[in-house]
């Protein structure tokens, strides 16, 4: 079994390749699972979706060193798997517990592989079935065997898609819509039932005409607008006690990490002085994605995916530039900053206008130009799987490598994990 998994992972050696990792909601709108997808790296000038087989072989051979619960937190993880993967022993090294095993459409429901199947989810496994269009015979051989099922949303027309959802939930599995791009497409999916849904629509701004930035939102912009400037501490704490909620917030915050009872903080003085100007900014950039008034809710997917782009930058701002901290922080601001438009439903420009950045944020932001812009370029490449000839030569400019990128992205989850469990 181990030479097999040797086998196929040495067409993507260990430090050649990138992970993707696509998030994919409930009907709530909150995190559920995440797709992994594997892309090998090194001298391949356009980066490519490797094969099913080695993807997976790659999963399980460096598992210690990416370590799902790492990769997923307490979330699942679907994982593609094609017919060599499937039929092979090693596939078993997977968890059950924490993977559903996305059965790809090229795969042919043949006796042995239908077999196969059973015989996993005997041991626990779970299974989805990828890239469904149609409700075809072979979909109906693996359909009494898979637990999810996913529509390509690319794949069918708005008429068609509502005949193959009724189609499909007859059979009483789970439903879920892939490259879901836009809001008409998720409420379209919305109203014909279907269950998950993956796409990165919740992060696509749908600006509002006449839409104003509220009292709330705007004392945390200048909040921060006074930590960029490095006001006198007088002034920071007049500004958070004129908010009560902000205020209840921050004793929230500060009493949440207390070692217990006798070391309650009551004043807002005390919470400032206790948190610190650093991370009373993040928190500040953390509580812009909080409804007004509401506790912040981590398990939002725009929080997220704003706090994950967050610390992937500033990561690779360090490793860019080591040493450079203040420059780190910029970094932090840009990547958080990054989704303020699908936020606030308003031009970026006009959020920008309410708040002081530094120039090669702004930049970053409005235009994606500089150091900063490439980052998040690279990243928002990153998060869609776009791994292609751009993305290397982006790569090359900043001199960063496949193994790096993939590092600083292991500790941004790891440190977005912690984010969320502190704050549960």
């Amino acid at each position: 079994m181990l030479a097999e998994v040797r086998a196929l992972s040495t067409t993507m050696p260990s430090d050649e390749f990138f992970l993707a990792r696509q998030p994919i909601l409930g009907r709530d709108q909150h995190l559920v699972a995440y797709e992994l997808l594997f892309r090998a790296a090194g001298e391949h000038d356009d980066a490519r979706l490797t094969d099913g087989a080695a993807a997976t072989a790659a999963v399980i051979s460096h598992a210690s060193q990416l370590g799902l619960e790492q990769v997923v937190g307490n979330k699942l993880a679907f994982v593609n798997v094609d017919e060599d993967v499937l039929m092979a022993d090693y596939v078993r090294f997977l968890p059950p517990n924490k993977v559903i095993l996305e059965i790809l459409e090229t795969v042919k429901p043949t006796e042995p592989l239908l077999a196969r199947v059973a015989e996993l989810k005997r041991l626990g496994f779970k299974f989805a079935l990828d890239d469904v269009v149609h409700h075809s015979e072979e979909v109906d051989k693996l359909l009494d065997l898979v637990d999810v099922v996913k529509v390509d949303l690319q794949g069918v027309t708005p008429d068609v898609l509502g005949h193959l959802a009724i189609s499909l939930r007859k059979s009483g599995k789970k439903l879920l819509a892939e490259k879901v791009e836009t809001q008409q497409e998720f409420r379209l999916c919305m109203e014909l039932g279907f269950d998950f849904f993956q796409g990165y629509y919740f992060a696509r701004p749908v600006i509002l005409s006449g839409r104003k930035i509220t009292p709330s939102e705007m004392v945390i912009l200048y909040l921060l607008e006074l930590i960029n400037s490095d006001a006198d501490d007088a002034m920071i704490e007049t500004a958070v006690k004129r908010d009560p909620l902000i205020s209840l917030n921050l004793l929230r915050l500060v009493n949440g990490r207390a070692a217990g009872p006798d070391s309650r903080i009551e004043s807002v003085a005390e919470a400032l002085t206790q948190l610190g100007r650093k991370q009373l900014r993040r928190w500040l950039q953390i509580l812009m994605f909080a409804a007004p008034g509401s506790k912040v809710e981590l398990n939002s997917p725009l929080l997220q995916l704003a706090t994950t782009r967050g610390k992937l930058l500033e990561l690779m701002s360090l490793q860019v530039r080591p040493g450079d901290v203040i420059g780190a922080e910029r970094a932090f601001t840009a990547g958080i900053m990054s989704l303020a438009d699908a936020l606030f439903s308003m031009p970026m420009a006009d959020i920008l206008d309410n708040v002081e950045l530094a120039a090669d944020v702004r930049a970053a932001l409005l235009a994606r130009t500089g150091d900063l812009g490439a980052m998040l370029n690279l990243v928002e490449r990153l998060e869609k799987a776009d791994t292609g000839r751009q993305f290397t030569g982006a790569l090359r400019k900043l001199d960063l490598t496949s193994k790096q990128v993939r590092e600083i992205e292991l500790a941004a989850f790891n440190w977005v994990r912690e984010l969320v469990h502190d704050a549960a």
